[in-house]
Formats: structure tokens, sequence, C-alpha cells
């Protein structure tokens, strides 16, 4: 196919891929040649008669792979963003032949001589900091991936990298079509009574979408607690819809994840490791996984004693309704009638506040103008890989052109749940390219005509996933390797929630919470009402996310001598006990059935990460107020010494660097309330 997009850069402005041009049958083809390029360009490097040096064996490494680097960046994003059967059926192919691939660059013992007779003797190069942190992140990923293993490890090892790749593409494959199925449909608007007009016209919307004509379809969102709980009055309706939430996927993902946990173990313990936690956490920020489990089990504690302490408040509204016993799926209605009681708070007449357009472009794009200079312009004129997906190129303070940002908002049958960002052109020196980011967000797409009106969750969500997209636009490396986001996992969540900061910031929230209608202002003693009603819920809200992070440490720090489970669910009950946070009206903010950060995205033994990172971001947003500087001062200091550096050095120098001294836990635990 002498005309597949993938063959050449594209000729677009910072190269941002040709979306007109590719279909999905220019995919396979493009996988197929970029891998026997790469293989023939590193076959070249290795083979190469000259002694190794830097820029024959480590640079040209970083060159290699142009065809795979442009086909993989596009087509996982479709993969999450826009799939297709047909897709689905590429990525179920192509997964066992990428590890594969990966696998054959990694164990190639020629290579890795030349790459570790250069690390042995790094110091003696003359290389710039950059340089040599390339050289010794090179090193140190041949080395985790088998270099070191005799011929019948690499064996074994080629073998379980294959087969977990192909069991991550049947994970995902299987949560979207558990998901799917697991929509709760109702034939009365009636039955939808606590929902906004806008979120029922948005719930029929929905189900013309999925042909349910005359319905009205509340699709699953990738999390355990439907935001829909908050409102339902309808007492079954909201069991029937946590309940379809928290089963999906078990009778498929649940056997699927106790294989896929077994041979991380076995494969772990191939590399010198007595668990996947250890193999993973030896190359985080954190280090050992005593380390993750001390700063885990800290909170555990003050975490379900403020739950419990919720529970009480909660069980008492209900049980002036008539219920003896609260449950999950009441949790949050009731959480919310004692909010707006308490703090005199209506969260869902704050939705009015808080229009998409509003919010992304007097709010996000208003804060980001604000701490770093930036300006942003729709471009029609350039053609994303959706017709939802919008174009926004990106100028510095000086008028500079950045980037191109991509923001592709609204739910749809062939996205998947939750929010994040990709890379479709990472920046790089080395290489000439400049950053091409995309945020994918799932806000229920409105009735034609209405506007989309965000839940306070949503707007965060709108801020997090920017602050991984302005990580991304900001880079300034040389090497590929190093740009963005490409930093240790614990610590790559910390930028996108430093940057949630701004939507509670006096300044930016009076910019943007602005009726969609009149254009009044949110009133400042409402304001007020919001914020100190942000604290409430902490006992809830940590409960959820720790035994999540639980869930997945369990799963990931048993050995490879242990037996594979039997029985996910008996498995995750017997997991929560044993970590203190079986707390039954709080469910994990995700379960193993469709727990997609950890069996198909890369967070295995990482959801941790979260709160990790969260403790840099308190700290960080604490040293925002209070560290002298304006504002544009203060966001040019973040932005140069840590969002600019990407991977280039330690991540923890890079805070250091910001914040004058080591990190401290303390904002974290006051912010949480767990001291």
């Amino acid at each position: 196919m002498s005309d597949n997009p993938f063959f050449s850069p594209s000729t677009l402005v910072y190269e941002l891929p040709p979306f007109a041009e590719i279909r999905e049958e220019h995919y396979r083809p493009a996988f197929d040649r970029g891998m026997a390029d790469q293989l023939a360009e590193t076959a070249a490097i290795a083979a190469n008669p000259e002694p190794p040096t830097f820029d024959n064996t480590v640079v040209a490494l970083e060159r290699s792979g142009a065809v795979l680097r442009r086909v993989s960046a596009v087509f996982f994003n479709q993969d999450a963003s826009d799939t297709t059967p047909g897709i689905q059926e590429i990525d179920a192919a192509i997964s066992p032949l990428l590890a594969a691939h990966a696998d054959a660059i990694h164990l190639d013992a020629a290579l890795f001589a030349r790459l570790d007779a250069l690390h042995a003797d790094r110091h003696r190069l003359g290389l710039d900091a950059e340089s040599l942190r390339l050289l010794e992140r090179r090193h140190t990923a041949f080395v985790r991936a088998g270099a070191r293993l005799d011929a019948d490890g690499q064996r074994r090892l080629r073998e379980i990298n294959a087969e977990l790749a192909s069991d991550a593409a049947a994970f995902r494959k299987n949560t979207h079509e558990a998901s799917l199925a697991g929509a709760v449909a109702v034939d009365s608007a009636d039955a939808l009574d606590g929902l906004s007009a806008t979120a029922i016209a948005a719930a029929a919307e929905n189900a013309r979408a999925l042909g349910q004509d005359g319905r009205w379809v509340l699709s699953l969102k990738n999390f355990s607690n439907q935001t829909e709980l908050a409102a339902l009055t309808d007492r079954a309706l909201r069991e029937r819809l946590l309940t379809a939430s928290l089963r999906r996927g078990l009778d498929t993902n649940g056997p699927l994840a106790a294989k896929m946990a077994a041979l991380r173990a076995e494969r772990a313990a191939l590399l010198g490791h007595p668990s996947h936690a250890s193999y993973v956490v030896a190359d985080e920020t954190a280090g050992t996984t005593d380390a993750v489990a001390a700063m885990l089990g800290r909170l555990v504690a003050p975490a379900v004693a403020n739950a419990e302490r919720e529970a009480a408040d909660l069980a008492a509204a209900a049980a002036a309704d008539g219920i003896g016993e609260l449950a999950a799926h009441d949790w949050a209605f009731y959480a919310e009638k004692v909010r707006a009681e308490r703090y005199d708070v209506d969260t869902a007449a704050l939705r009015p506040y808080f229009e998409l357009e509003r919010v992304l472009r007097d709010g996000v794009f208003f804060a980001a103008n604000l701490a770093y200079g930036l300006s942003f312009t729709e471009r029609p004129d350039l053609t994303a890989y959706h017709p939802d997906a919008r174009v926004f190129e990106v100028h510095d303070a000086d008028g500079g052109a950045l980037g191109l940002f991509i923001g592709d908002f609204h739910a749809r049958e062939s996205k998947r749940g939750g929010a994040w960002m990709n890379e479709l052109v990472a920046q790089s020196r080395l290489l000439g390219t400049r950053p091409v980011v995309v945020n994918n967000l799932n806000i229920a797409r409105p009735a034609p005509g209405e506007p989309a009106l965000l839940s306070w969750d949503e707007v965060r969500t709108l801020f997090h996933e920017f602050g991984h997209a302005l990580h991304g636009l900001f880079s300034d490396v040389e090497y590929p390797s190093f740009a963005g986001t490409e930093v240790p996992r614990d610590f790559v969540e910390f930028p996108s929630q430093v940057n949630e900061m701004w939507m509670t910031r006096p300044e930016v929230l009076a910019h943007y919470a602005r009726h969609h209608e009149s254009g009044e202002p949110l009133d400042a003693a409402a304001v007020g009402r919001m914020l100190a009603a942000e604290n409430y819920g902490q006992g809830f809200r940590t409960v959820e996310y720790l035994s999540a992070a639980l869930l997945d440490w369990a799963w990931h720090t048993r050995a490879a001598t242990d037996p594979v489970v039997a029985d996910a669910a008996e498995f995750e009950a017997r997991a929560l006990a044993e970590a203190g946070v079986a707390v039954a009206a709080v469910p994990p903010r995700y379960r193993t059935g469709y727990f997609n950060h950890v069996f198909s995205n890369g967070y295995s033994a990482g959801y941790y990460a979260y709160i990790w990172s969260e403790v840099l971001d308190a700290d960080t947003v604490e040293w925002f107020g209070a560290n002298g500087r304006g504002v544009r001062e203060s966001g040019q200091l973040f932005r140069e010494r840590l969002l600019a550096r990407g991977g280039s050095r330690d991540a923890l120098e890079s805070v250091r660097d910001v914040l004058g001294r080591e990190p401290e836990i303390g904002p974290l635990l006051a912010r949480r309330g767990l001291r």
C-alpha cells in the first residue's frame, strides 16, 4: 500500500496525522512495516563494526521506529476513543506481536552488549546531563526487560509477555462490551425523578443513539458509583444501577485477571523480584513496596473512621425516610441531601453555571493564560479523528507556536469510559517535532439545541486532564523518550492534580462560573458554601480510592508460588477485609471486572500513584499560594523547572527544584481530613 499515510511523516502543521486519509485497512500494514523497519534499524545498530558510541547506539535507537511510532499513536487513540469491531480485531492480533517486537529488541544480545559497554564507561563519555540520563534509562530498560536472563529465561519471558498482551486486549474488549450491556434503560421519564431536565433529555438522546427510541438510557461510567446515584429518588432504580455497575465484567474478566496476576508474578520472579509489585515499584519514585505499603497503611484507619462518621449522618437521614439500613446505593443520595442541608448547596442547581464551552474557554484556557501566558485558537480547518474532536492551536506568551490541543469531550458508544490524555506527536528537538496532545472525556451528549451542563466533578475532570495536556505541550527535551508525560507512573498524575487547583481559584472561578442563559455569575456566598462543602465526604472518597488501590496491591503482591485465584469475587472480599477497608456501603472505585487501569492500561501495581502523587500535589498547591511570587512568575517557574523537563531528570529532583525543599505529607493529610 504505497499510499499508506503512515509510511511517511505527515505534511500537515505540527505533523498532525492526516486523519482525512487514514482508513482502518491502513493500520495492519503500517504495524507490519513499522516493526520490520525498526528491527532492521536495530539490527544495523547491533552489527555496526565501529565501536559503540552514544550517537551510533543510543541516539540511533531514539531515532528508530518512526513508522511504528506514528501508527501506534493514532491506532491506540482510536481504539480508546472511537473503536469498532475491526479495530478490536486488530488490537487482539497486534498486541502480542508488539510485545514480541519489544522483546526482540530488548533481548538482542549484541545490541545490549553495546549499551552495556557504554553504560560501564558512561562517566568518561563527556555527556551532558540529559544524554547521560538517556543512556542510564535505556540500559535500565534493557535489564528490566530481561537482557541478562539466560536462554531458557528469555524464552519463557517472551511467552509470558505475548500472553499478557493478548489478555490485556481481551480485557479491554470485555470491559467495553460489559459496560455497554450493563446500561440501564427505563420506559418512563418519571422513573428518572431527581435528575435535572437536562440530564433526562440527555438520557433520551442516549437511548436514541443506542437504537432505543422512546426510552431513557443511563450508560455506565467506568467507575463504580455512578453519578446519577446522587439524584435518583427511586431507590429500586438506584440499586439496579449500582448493581449493574458493580457486577459488569466479573464473569469474563475475573478469571482473566487472576491469570494475568499469576503470569505477572511469574515474570517478576524470572527477573529477580518477589512480586510484580516489587518489580514495578523498583523503577518508580516510591522505590520499594515497603514505602507504598507504609503510605497506604497510614491512611486506612483515619479514612475508615471518617467514612464511619459520615455513614452515621447518612443513616440518620435515611431513617427519616423509613430506610432501616443504609446501603451502598443510598450513600450518594443521602450524602447529597446532608450536604445540601448542612451547607445549603444544591449541586444539581449549580449545573447551569458550568456550561462546557464556558468552562473550557473561560476556565481551563483562561487559567492556562493566567499562569503561563498561553492562548488558544480553534482550527476548524484541521480534521481530527472524529467529528466530536476539536482542534486548537496553542501559542506561547510571546506569540510563538507551541503545539496542537485536541478536545474530545462527549461520551459515545464507541468510546471507552473515563477520561485520559494521549500524545499523537511527542515533542523532541532531536526529531524536530512539536506536541499534538488529546484530551478525552465522557460528558453526556445533550439533546439537540441544548447546552452541555457539567457537574462539579466533571469540571474537575476537565481541569485535571488538561494538566496532563500541559505536561505534553510544555515538553522541552532533546530525546522523545523523555517527552512530556514520559515520567514514572507514580509521578505522572502530579501535574494534572496540581492543575485542578485553578478550578477554585477565585479569579478563575468567577470568570467561568456563570449562568448559561443569563450570564449571571455564581453568587459569592454560594461559592463559599460550595467550597466548604468540598471537604464533606472525604471519608467516602478516600476509602473508595484506597479500596481500589489496595485491591490492585493485593492482586500484584502475590508470589509466583501462590496458586492461581479461583474466584475473583471471593479474593476481592478477602483482600479488602485484610486491608481494613471492607466498608459495605463504600464499594471500591473499581472492581476487578472493570479495573482497566491495572489489567489493560499500564497501572498494574501502580494505582497507588494517584494518592502518592497527591502528596506532591497538595504541597505544591500550598507553595503556589505562599511562595511570595505572583501567579505568572510561579507558573513560569513550575513550567520551566518541572513540566518542561519531562523524564529528562529525576522526578523528585524536579519537585525539590520547585519547592526548594523535600516534599511533605502534611498538606495532603489536612486536605483529606486525616489528621
